[in-house]
């Protein structure tokens, strides 16, 4: 059996904001996981709670190597784009990763 890696992401936008950050996510993250050899998937959760809106990001990889291909060697630590700070609201500093059995 092979194992698939699940990379999880947080981060917290304004509620205003959550159509123009998904938009924008699309754009930036989204597509660089797409673009990364190994990454098997991408899903986006996303939460109204009041006037804060929770976004993950649920990316699935073949192995840690790729993963570190999108992410660099401290591939722990979460990876932000320019543009995340005009609708953030805090830098979470380090991403979830599990090991994903399918049955």
């Amino acid at each position: 059996m092979s194992t698939i890696i699940t990379r999880i992401w947080h981060g917290t936008t304004a509620a205003l904001d959550a159509e123009a950050y998904l938009a924008y996510l699309q754009q930036s993250g989204i597509a660089d996981y797409k673009n990364t050899p190994g990454n098997l998937g991408v899903q986006v959760l996303r939460r109204l709670d009041g006037d804060i809106c929770h976004f993950w990001t649920v990316t699935r990889w073949d192995s840690y190597d790729s993963i570190r291909r999108f992410a660099g060697p401290d591939y722990e630590k979460a990876r932000y784009y320019p543009d995340d700070a005009q609708y953030l609201l805090a830098f979470e500093p380090t991403v979830l990763h599990c090991e994903t059995f399918e049955f």
